[in-house]
Parts: structure tokens; C-alpha cells; sequence
């Protein structure tokens, strides 16, 4: 369903890029594993966005990556949508009357075969939920107070893998810049980079811009075709 919206970017070498600096991150947060594991993947439009499905699956736009003028950056925004995953921000998004239903359903069939309708009825409540979820993550966003929470999960992230959180903030103050008022992206889905900066702050004290380290520097303008 996400990527009905934008398709997959087929640059090969930018995503393998992207899964090597999220698998890394990925194993530094409180969820190293899923079910299916992390998986990350490149959406080819220039809309600034990323989004994190439940079970680990992660997009990033172009849009969002050339708003990263270095490696700790697109850490940063990997490590924000791993936060989302690992908080189970997702999940939290189906409609508690849908998880009801199902519970319901599992506990009054659960001691015998299901039949056509018990199969029907979870079925119907399960391709609800994913439509709880894309709706989420793709027209509305989540709650502030879970951006928040978010934010806070990577800074923790790249603390631990030893990226400087800073360039969260670096990317943010680009973003800021190309942000169009009124379209329908990170904007419409997330809360300013005003007050996501002002709190970022708060927690890691005065920052300054990111000085990379040289090999990250490097290979990161070669996966993003920046030499």
C-alpha cells in the first residue's frame, strides 16, 4: 500500500547504503529483531517523508535524504523511524475496537476449528487494521507525543552506535529550508522542525553543525551520487 503512493527506488547501491547504516542502528535499539526482520528501502519521489511500519519495514523518500548533508544525518532519520518501530507506535495505531473484535472471535473459537465465518470475521478485522496503519503513517501521522518519543529514541540510537545526535538536528534545519507550505509531506504528518529542534535541544544541550568523519563523509557522497 505504501508503495502504491511512491515506487521503490532502483538505485542499488543507495539502498544497500541505507540497510547497512539502519541494520547497524537497528541493533542498538531496544528491538534488534523482529519477526521478519528490518528491512529499509528507498522511495523514488521528491517529497520529504519517511515512514515506519510495524514490523520493520522502513522508507525513506529522496526528498527526505537530500535533506542530509552527511552520514550521521541519514542516521538520524533511520534511527527516528527505528524508535517508532521499537515503541510500537504502529501497532497502537489499529482501532482498539478492531483488536476487540478479534480477541472476541480467537476466544470463542479458540477451542474448536474455526469455520467460514470465524475465518470471514478475522479476516475482514486484520485487513482493517493494515488500513488503520497505511492511513496512519501515510494521511494523518502520528501524534506529537509520539514524535517526541521517537526523537528521543534516536538520540539514544546514535548515541550507542556513536553517531553524534546533532545531525538530527543538521537535518532538520535543512529540511526547515525546503519544506513547502500547504503539500501534502513530512509536514502534513509530523510536528514543525521548529519544535522538534527546541526539544532535541533540551535534552542534548547547545549543538553545533556535525563535523563527519572523513570515511563516513566519503562513502555516504558515494552511495547518494554526491561525488
Amino acid at each position: 500500500m505504501i508503495l502504491e503512493k511512491y515506487p521503490a527506488d532502483t538505485n542499488d547501491a543507495a539502498n544497500r547504503y541505507v540497510n547497512q547504516v539502519g541494520q547497524t542502528l537497528a541493533r542498538a535499539s531496544d528491538m534488534p529483531e523482529t519477526f521478519a526482520g528490518y528491512h529499509f528501502l528507498i522511495q523514488n519521489t521528491q517529497e520529504i517523508n519517511a515512514l515506519a511500519a510495524p514490523g520493520g519495514l522502513i522508507f525513506v523518500t529522496r526528498g527526505i535524504l537530500e535533506c542530509c548533508p552527511h552520514e550521521t544525518a541519514v542516521a538520524a532519520v533511520l534511527a527516528h523511524e527505528i524508535g517508532h518501530v521499537q515503541s510500537k507506535h504502529g501497532l497502537r495505531a489499529i482501532k482498539k475496537s478492531r483488536i476487540t473484535n478479534a480477541l472476541v472471535t480467537i476466544g470463542v473459537e479458540g477451542t474448536k476449528t474455526f469455520g467460514g465465518k470465524e475465518l470471514a470475521d478475522l479476516t475482514h478485522e486484520f485487513e482493517g487494521s493494515i488500513d488503520d496503519i497505511s492511513q496512519t503513517l501515510i494521511n494523518s501521522g502520528y501524534s506529537r507525543a509520539f514524535e517526541s518519543e521517537a526523537d528521543m529514541a534516536a538520540i539514544t540510537i546514535l548515541r550507542r552506535v556513536g553517531y553524534n545526535p546533532a545531525g538530527l538536528v543538521d537535518m532538520l534545519q535543512v529540511m526547515r529550508q525546503r519544506l513547502v507550505p500547504d503539500q501534502a509531506d513530512f509536514a502534513s504528518t509530523h510536528p514543525s522542525p521548529e519544535s522538534r529542534i527546541a526539544e532535541i535541544k533540551a535534552i542534548i544541550g547547545p549543538v553545533t553543525p556535525v563535523k563527519e568523519v572523513r570515511e563516513r563523509q566519503i562513502r555516504f557522497e558515494s552511495a547518494m551520487n554526491k561525488t
